[in-house]
């Protein structure tokens, strides 16, 4: 499942799911465009996951619960819980993160 968030509830969202990756972009981020596909080929690999895209300035309270300072950042929460972060454009990293909270 991926959804871009239209109102700034990321809370509900992990709430409301066991294991969330969220990936914080800005439309100005050229590198957040790059990696918006490829976060969107990780959210059709693992279905039990949920996959969030979260507007990083219009989104201020999302943005508050992974202490986002640049972008594209992507974070992890499993069970309610902010698990991990890293910030980069690389696909690898990226899937080694999910990987990390998905099969834990």
């Amino acid at each position: 499942m991926i959804q871009e968030l239209t109102t700034d509830n990321l809370s509900e969202v992990i709430k409301d799911n066991t294991t969330v990756v969220v990936q914080y972009s800005a439309t100005w981020c050229g590198n957040c465009r790059i990696m918006k596909p490829k976060f969107k080929k990780l959210a059709s690999e693992k279905n039990d996951t949920a996959f969030v895209i979260v507007d990083a300035e219009k989104n201020p309270e999302s943005r508050k619960m992974a202490t986002v300072d640049n972008l594209p950042t992507f974070a992890t929460f499993k069970n309610g819980v902010f698990v991990n972060q890293v910030q980069t454009n690389k696909f690898d990293i990226l899937k080694e993160l999910v990987d990390e909270v998905a099969n834990n």
